[in-house]
């Protein structure tokens, strides 16, 4: 029998192609993996993809093609890219028929389906709003639900690396990395997790996670000196973590950010979810774990530090999505 399609959007990214591969090595699903350059074609093969396409969110003249014949998705796309989600989830409404199931990822903290947020209220400080981001994200949920499709969300924490990316150099040439998440501890999440917890849901399909909405957490909650400790312990040198102002860090990356930084500062993002263990049968993988081991695609969390990044000190990633409305 000819097996079923699964597009995986974002495909060149640390979950995506981690998914790929376990999916391919599951074969359950004729995976098709979506890029946006030329010159990922051969990385995506290597890791297992079995059909390669072109697919850009904000060039709705690429969904047809990478849409065709398919019946599972994983949907994933940068936070700036909100706008572009939410055009091609209308277009999904319409394929409803041929469709079957939508995994998506998103993050802890401002759903209204399974939870009472109001978008008005912040958790910790009077007369502030949730963090914008976080409202992106349960809009991303929202579209997909809307559009009338069978969905399974991954509402992950943190993710384990993402807040050192900015501080690559600083912690490869000169030993130290900084932000303001201080002596606040955050259960930060493995991207190799989510891409196993997102291999299992769509492996078992919809009959059994269909509007299932899963918090993915890391094994601890870690404060940023236990995270230098094992960073240092696996790079074999000393690092060192320096404290930086919100402020600070505001200047660096923009209002936006800031503001769902103080989420991780005020311990919003501390607790550790069993959804993990319950869909995978262990525990999430831990921070030294993660740098120091292969996951399915072949590469150590350590090797992934030093990969593409969105965030860049002295740019605002986010000024324009700002200006996007639910």
């Amino acid at each position: 029998m000819t097996k079923a399609i699964v597009l995986v959007t974002s495909a060149t990214g640390r979950i995506g192609k981690e998914l790929v591969a376990r999916l391919s090595q599951a074969g359950e699903f004729t995976v098709r993996a979506c890029y946006h350059t030329e010159s990922k074609i051969a990385d995506l093969k290597a890791v297992g993809a079995d059909e390669t396409v072109f697919f850009d969110l904000n060039d709705a003249t690429s969904w047809d093609a990478a849409l065709n014949g398919v019946s599972a998705i994983y949907s994933a796309s940068l936070d700036p890219m909100l706008e572009g989600h939410l055009n091609f989830c209308e277009a999904l409404a319409t394929r409803t028929d041929t469709i079957k199931h939508v995994v998506r990822v998103s993050c802890m903290g401002a759903d209204t389906n399974t939870a009472s947020y109001q978008a008005e209220q912040h958790s910790s400080r009077e007369g502030a709003s949730i963090p914008l981001m976080l409202q992106h994200y349960w809009w991303g949920e929202k579209a997909l639900i809307d559009a009338g499709l069978n969905l399974t969300v991954l509402r992950n924490n943190f993710f384990m690396n993402h807040l050192l990316k900015t501080d690559c150099d600083n912690i490869a040439q000169e030993g130290w990395f900084s932000n303001p998440l201080g002596k606040a501890r955050n259960s930060f999440v493995a991207t190799r997790d989510i891409a196993e917890a997102a291999a299992v849901v769509l492996n078992e399909g919809p009959e059994r996670h269909a509007n299932k909405f899963y918090d993915i957490t890391g094994p601890q909650s870690q404060t940023m000196a236990e995270i230098a400790a094992d960073l240092g312990r696996a790079m074999d040198k000393t690092i060192e973590y320096r404290a930086q102002s919100m402020v600070d860090f505001e200047n660096d990356f923009g209002a936006t950010r800031a503001e769902f930084f103080e989420y991780l500062v005020n311990g919003f993002y501390c607790r550790c979810s069993p959804d993990f263990y319950n869909l995978t049968g262990h525990k999430p993988t831990a921070y030294y774990d993660y740098l120091t081991t292969q996951g399915a695609s072949g590469e150590t969390g350590l090797e992934e530090l030093w990969q593409g990044n969105l965030w860049k000190k002295g740019q605002d990633a986010m000024k324009a999505a700002t200006a996007v409305k639910s």
